[in-house]
């Protein structure tokens, strides 16, 4: 009865190990973690954006698709193109699945290392040594060995655990930098196009001006020739005539560079941009709502990126200071020893080892513990780019917005003063040709004119182009485009 209950005890003990041994591993990986605890930093970001009118209010132009905000079919064609080809995007996508395989890796440390080997080696032992290496006839050996490893460090302290948080975040961090340079993407084609269209306004001003110098210049040439007019007069319509073919190489230059420059943006060689809605027709929204400030620092793709990057100097801090306290591996073999290949599955053959080992280091002439201040200093540097790019974001979105404002009142006065222009021409034409006032004032009202209608044209593109700019500045236009045909659906989502 005795040896029953001591078989019976056994038994139990022997179906209960797994338990046990799983336990005890459970305990051993939820060992202590050191190291500080990410908390984001308090940062005060102001209660509403600057040169805004009204109270703030949650709802933000940068929730809208940017294939809603910029109505021209050809710009979003552009678009389309870019995020497609664009080899800077490609690029950081690239970096994006780098950063994913770092972290697989990371994380593959927290696991037990499974190996299999098979080898063969043969030697010549001595029967002179002292005390000779064999006795025996045969010098020569030789064995086969085959099995398998097992190799794992317990992570008691979380030096592992803590590598792989800071290699996560990592990955996150460099996600968010992909959504930066698509996000940068959008406003730069925006941007550029819509440069191409002030520069199209520009210089289809001039050319048309051109024309009307053109035909003043043969007016008072033939009025010279007639005996009606003089020499000065045809000289200064020349002059001025000269002044506006001046402007034409510099626009189209200009309107080169910028088609060179959307080209590469569109991944292509330099080439013509197609064009649709002109300058004067493009859309903008009458009222721009920013939002709150504080929802910058969850949109913003380059605020979250160097949150990111201080989660992963966080942590990087935790496994520095795990590197103070002990490490622990458990290693283990199974397999078999032999003389013949064919005898290593027998049971006479198999040999195992199992063992661990406790290593605590003691001096290493201070390169843990500079290492550790290493990494509370690289913690420093990433709060200030934190707190940089989160300042820098209020900054860019108040800039945009005194922008569009004083751009939007620079705006009217030129669009009044064009008018004024445009009036004070014809009445110097009347004028002359009544004989009331020489052809000087007709020259002053041309200039003037011409000059006042170029600066209504850029002051016009820099508005649109300060309006993209807010867009970006707010975090907006990251959104994946809708399929070919389907921009009136809903429920687009984030890359």
């Amino acid at each position: 009865m005795e040896q029953g209950g001591t078989d019976m005890t056994q038994r139990t003990l022997t179906h209960r190990s797994p338990l046990v041994a799983a336990a005890i591993a459970s305990l051993l990986l939820a060992g202590c973690l050191v190291g500080p605890t990410y908390h984001r930093p308090q940062m005060e970001p102001p209660p509403q954006h600057r040169f805004v009118e009204g109270p703030a209010q949650a709802e933000s132009i940068a929730d809208t698709p940017w294939w809603k905000i910029f109505e021209d079919a050809e710009l979003q064609a552009l678009i389309r193109e870019a995020i497609a080809n664009n080899l800077d995007l490609r690029d950081a996508t690239a970096r994006v699945e780098e950063a994913r395989a770092r972290a697989g890796v990371a994380k593959s440390f927290l696991y037990p290392e499974l190996g299999a080997s098979v080898g063969y080696a043969t030697r010549q032992a001595s029967r002179v040594s002292d005390p000779p290496e064999t006795t025996t006839d045969t010098r020569s050996f030789q064995n086969w060995s085959g099995g398998f490893t097992l190799s794992w460090e317990i992570d008691l302290f979380g030096r592992l655990r803590r590598q792989n948080e800071a290699s996560f975040a990592v990955y996150l961090a460099t996600n968010e930098a992909r959504r930066g340079v698509l996000i940068t993407l959008v406003a730069d084609v925006a941007s550029n196009y819509l440069l191409l269209r002030d520069l199209d306004l520009q210089l289809e001003i001039a050319r048309w001006t051109l024309q009307a110098n053109d035909e003043m210049v043969a007016f008072y040439r033939a009025r010279l020739q007639g005996g009606v007019s003089n020499r000065l007069e045809l000289d200064r319509a020349v002059a001025n005539r000269a002044r506006t073919a001046a402007v034409i190489p510099g626009l189209e230059q200009q309107i080169a560079a910028t088609e060179n420059l959307l080209s590469l943006l569109l991944g292509r060689p330099p080439g013509t941009i197609p064009r649709g809605i002109t300058l004067t027709d493009q859309h903008m929204p009458p009222q721009v709502p920013a939002g709150l400030p504080a929802a910058l620092l969850e949109r913003r793709p380059d605020v979250v990126q160097a949150e990111q990057l201080l989660v992963a100097a966080n942590a990087d801090v935790g496994a520095a200071k795990a590197l103070f306290f002990p490490t622990i591996n458990l290693t283990g073999l199974l397999g078999g020893l032999s003389k013949d290949a064919s005898d290593l599955l027998k049971p006479d053959a198999a040999i195992w080892s199992l063992g661990a080992g406790l290593f605590q280091p003691i001096f290493q002439g201070g390169r843990i513990n500079q290492n550790y201040e290493a990494s509370k200093a690289r913690f420093d540097q990433a709060l200030a780019q934190y707190q940089k790019a989160a300042l820098n974001a209020y900054r860019e979105v108040a800039d945009s917005l005194v922008a569009i404002q004083k751009l939007g009142q620079a705006r009217l006065e030129l669009e009044q003063g064009v008018e004024a222009s445009r009036d004070a021409s014809k009445l110097a034409r009347s004028r002359y040709d009544t004989g009331l006032a020489n052809y000087l004032e007709i020259l002053n009202a041309d200039q003037q004119l011409f000059d006042q209608e170029l600066q209504l044209a850029q002051t016009r593109g820099s508005e649109l182009v300060a309006f993209v700019q807010l867009y970006r500045a707010l975090g907006g236009g990251w959104e994946q485009p809708p399929e070919t045909g389907t921009s009136g659906k809903t429920g687009a989502t984030t890359p």
